[in-house]
């Protein structure tokens, strides 16, 4: 689970919101999860994982946004070896490249894109689809039922179990901020929270 920094954020205020510090981390978790499950290797992993861990932060709204995946995109490659570091992540400028492609399509739905966008997409439509997977999983913090996840808008299978890692770490995390924990606090307590078999790896499924 990689945390951002309340800095990273465009708005300081979005940075405790829907899409702050916590939907971001746990957004990178279950990136981390999902790439595993799809036989990434590290590099291609730690690319996705930067990209889960940002993608959100350069938001000026927290509803109807447009834009902010490719505004997100370009802060992440102006400020890599910034992000990289306090990540403690050490992608290859290639693998980079590949995750801030993944940011700046990941707002944007697979029947919207442009020609050019279409043309990004095949550059590393592995990373595209697993982060738009990873960033549909965490839709439980969302307060009506009908906005969680929906599986038909996704291009890569997700294991049922991950469902409800991703229900529990948002149910935990948000409690504990409400309980007055810190960003860190609140998701390390739901990351520890966890069992066994919730964070079981995708070859025993």
């Amino acid at each position: 689970m990689l945390v951002p920094e309340v800095t990273w954020f465009a708005d300081s205020r979005l940075a405790d919101s829907l899409h702050g510090v916590r939907h971001n981390a746990r957004v990178s978790l279950l990136a981390s999860l999902l790439g595993h499950g799809a036989g990434l290797d590290s590099d291609q992993t730690a690319g996705l994982c930067t990209a889960a861990a940002v993608h959100d932060c350069r938001r000026h709204d927290d509803r109807q946004d447009p834009g902010h995946g490719w505004r997100a995109a370009s802060w992440l490659l102006q400020n890599a070896d910034t992000v990289t570091s306090v990540l403690d992540v050490h992608p290859s400028r290639r693998a980079l490249h590949e995750a801030a492609t993944a940011v700046a399509l990941h707002d944007v739905p697979y029947d919207a894109f442009t020609a050019d966008q279409d043309r990004a997409y095949r550059q590393a439509p592995h990373l595209i689809d697993l982060l738009k997977a990873a960033d549909c999983l965490d839709r439980y913090r969302l307060p009506r039922t009908r906005w969680w996840p929906d599986l038909t808008r996704l291009r890569v299978p997700v294991p049922g179990w991950l469902h409800h890692v991703a229900f529990d770490l948002v149910l935990r995390s948000e409690q504990a901020r409400l309980d007055g924990a810190t960003h860190q606090q609140a998701l390390d307590h739901a990351l520890n929270a966890l069992t066994p078999d919730e964070g079981r790896p995708f070859h025993d499924q």
